[in-house]
This record gives structure tokens, sequence and C-alpha cells, in this order.
């Protein structure tokens, strides 16, 4: 295949690794890739419909490279990933723009694929598999998260069947990875030039004997930070927590997505811990671990939740301090049980209780990075600022891509390369620095 390829990526960063490997199949066939979708002959689209917003945003982008077909280059429009699988036959009537659907299990196969659909007289319109594709070191894939990081998915799927949660419908039951597949895949990057490993799934923490391939991830040459996203706080052990703490290459950071902290709520969403555990898990990290950067995420509005589980949410928040912290409005996910719940809460009520929290985490971030003022921290510099004030921007261990803030440089460095710099400036979510 010679045709010139556009390639969208939606949704998180486990959709971002099913992306990259699409780039990798696709540039082993030959395909040129284009940064615009006005030169493109074949238009990929990978989707997320995780929830409502996910699925609407996914909808809008289809809708919008489609026009593309009208007045561009563009022959062939394809959407794969979350949505097909979610929704599968309804797409074909809901949107004729697309040529092709590929589900999670199927992404792979893009290049078959896209030869089936430019030569055959009758091309199959949807390709949906049972499960999802889990991938291996000699899978093709072409990193393309900025400077030297990089996502590595250990397991595909989640046997968790929370009850707001569509994943486990769409990516089906828990899969993982061997660790043999893992350390060489994680090999091979570290020989790319990686720096950063950043280990992801909808379970990272469920992985079995995940202290043990902790321990062995940090005996790579070339790794510097390796950090833990996406983690279960019930399964969460001690023995992940010392390695945390004993190993320095494993980032002192954790992303924990708690959901809520009430007790009745968190047994209406199936969360299977207590908020008495909780907060005996976050004490004994935060012992474990000096400086230690908690990310958590919240859902504010679940079904029965009152104005006491809101207080006590908030004054969980204002009491534990954590570094980043998202919140999600929850909404009704069409096939889960959540949707059949009663005591709804109104989109006002959802509303007023995520800005609540949000003034308050903003209070918070400020205030934890006053802190870090005057301080010294490792940099990995991502590339061109997004503040047009400065020249470059990177992260340190205390801020996880994509997702945290990031830290502004104006001396030059290499894209990739890790530096010392002086913290001297807040910017809100956001640091300015000075290279030491």
């Amino acid at each position: 295949m010679k045709n010139r390829i556009y390639l969208e990526s939606l949704g998180c960063a486990k959709n971002l690794v099913d992306s990259e490997v699409m780039l990798g199949c696709l540039a082993q066939s030959g395909c040129r890739f284009t940064s615009s979708p006005d030169e493109a002959e074949i238009i990929i689209i990978n989707t997320c419909s995780f929830i409502e917003d996910a699925a609407r945003e996914s909808i809008d982008t289809i809708l919008l490279l489609a026009e593309q077909k009208k007045k561009g280059a563009c022959k062939y429009l394809v959407v794969s990933g979350c949505l097909p699988q979610r929704y599968k036959e309804e797409l074909i009537n809901a949107l004729p723009e697309v040529d092709l659907f590929l589900g999670t299990g199927e992404f792979q196969k893009i290049v078959p694929h896209l030869e089936n659909l430019t030569t055959a007289a009758h091309p199959q319109k949807l390709r949906i598999s049972g499960s999802s594709f889990l991938v291996d070191p000699d899978t093709p894939r072409i990193v393309s998260t900025p400077g030297a990081s990089a996502y590595l998915k250990i397991s595909e799927g989640c046997s968790h069947h929370c009850t707001y949660c569509t994943i486990p419908a769409i990516r089906g039951p828990y899969n993982p990875r061997s660790r043999q597949s893992i350390i060489r895949e994680a090999q091979h990057l570290a020989g790319q030039g990686i720096k950063e490993l950043n280990l992801i799934s909808q379970d990272t923490t469920r992985y079995k004997n995940l202290a043990e391939l902790l321990r062995e991830l940090v005996n790579i040459p070339g790794l510097t930070w390796i950090r833990l996203l996406y983690c279960h706080p019930a399964n969460l052990t001690a023995e992940v927590i010392n390695v945390m703490a004993a190993e320095e290459k494993v980032c002192s950071y954790i992303d924990l997505p708690l959901q809520h902290i009430s007790d009745p709520i968190l047994k209406r969403m199936g969360r299977r811990i207590t908020r008495k555990e909780t907060e005996t898990l976050l004490r004994s990290l935060r012992r474990a671990v000096p400086g230690l950067a908690l990310r958590t995420t919240l859902m504010v509005g679940f079904p029965g939740e009152t104005d006491n589980d809101f207080e006590n949410l908030l004054n969980f928040v204002a009491e534990f301090q954590f570094d980043h912290l998202g919140v999600f409005q929850y909404q009704d996910e069409e096939g889960t049980p959540a949707c059949k719940l009663t005591k709804k809460i109104p989109k006002k009520t959802k509303k007023d209780r995520y800005h609540h929290i949000m003034r308050l985490q903003s209070r918070i971030a400020k205030e934890k990075n006053r802190t870090r003022l005057g301080t010294v921290v490792t940099v990995l510099v991502e590339g061109k600022a997004s503040h047009k004030k400065y020249l470059l921007q990177g992260r340190a261990e205390f801020q996880g891509p994509e997702v945290d803030g990031v830290i502004f440089i104006n001396e030059n460095m290499p894209v990739g390369s890790l530096h010392k710099v002086q913290l001297q400036k807040v910017l809100s979510y956001d640091l300015v620095g000075t290279l030491v």
C-alpha cells in the first residue's frame, strides 16, 4: 500500500497505544503519513466511547473529517476502536459517510482490511471480533508521545464491573500479558531512546506479581522513570508500595482513581473498597514513599448521592490534599446497572458539585506548587512550550503525561533530554523553571 494516511486518535492513553500499533502496521506496508487531513487519501479515526461525552466527541470528529471526502483528497474514511465495538451495526446506518468500522480486536489487521476496502467489489463494512487485541513485543508500533516517554500496556480488558462503567462490555474481561512479553517490549523501547515508561491498563494493580515486574523493569539500561497509571485501590499491595519506596527508578507518583469516599456511594458503584480501607491505604502510601505525588479521579452526581455524601467527599479532598485531581459528572451509560438506579441527581446539582471540588483542588494545587518553589528537580524535556512566553516545556517526576501540569523553560535543550531545573514561578497548575 502506498496511500497517504491521516490518523486521529481520541480518548485515553490505552487507545493511543492501539493507534500507535496501527501506525506501525501501516508503515511496514509502505504507507505514507500526513499531518493534514486535507492531503490524506485514507483518514482513520480511532475512537473512544467510555462515556457519553467521549462518544459525542468521536461522532463530531467523524462528521468533521467526513467533509474531506467531499472537498479533499480523501477516498476512504475508517473508524476504529471503542465506538464500533460498543455500537456495532447501529453505526452503519447512523454514519453512512464511513467506509469501514473496526472493533477493538481488529485494528492490528488494519493493512489487510484496507486492502480489502480498496480492492474488493463489495467490501465488508463492519469488522468486529469478540475480544480486544493483546499486543506483544513483535507487534509493529510507532511511538507518538513527545520527548522520550512512552506508554506500555500490560493487560487488556477489565473484570471489575463497576456499575457505571462500559469498559468490560467494550474491551472484554481482564487479560494480562506475560511478564516476558512486557520486559521484551520495555527493552525494545529503551533501545529506541525511551527514558520514561508509563505502565497502563484498565487496572494496572491487578497484574499478578506487579512488584516482581517492577523489579525487572528497573534493571533495564536506559530507563530513568517507571510510572504507575490507572491503579485500582482495592488491588494495590504492600509489596508494590515497598518497591515504589525502595527503587529510585519507580516514580514517587501514583494514579489511583478512587471515584468517591462515601461508603453508600462506593457500594452502589460496586467499587469493592470502603472509606476506612481507602484512607488507611493513602496514609500507608505517604508513610512509605516520602514526597509521593498522588493523582486521583472522582465522580460527582452518582444516583443517590446526598448532600451529606458530597460533603464527605469535599472534606476528604481537603484533608488528603491530592497533588492532581480530576472530576467527572456522572452520566447514565446505556447497558450499565447504574443506568437503572433511582434517585438521579439533577444536572445543575452535578455541575455545582463539580465546580465546588475543582475550585478547592485549584487552591490545593497552587499551594502544593508554591511549596516547590526554589527546589531543584529533574525535568524530562518534551518539546515546544504551549505557552507563548516560553521556549520549551517538560515534566518532573511528580507530573504524569498529558493529565497533569508541566514545567516551562526558556533555555534551549534537546527534546527527550533530562536536566536539573530550579522552580521559580507558579502558573496555576504549571510551573516555570530555569536550567541549573
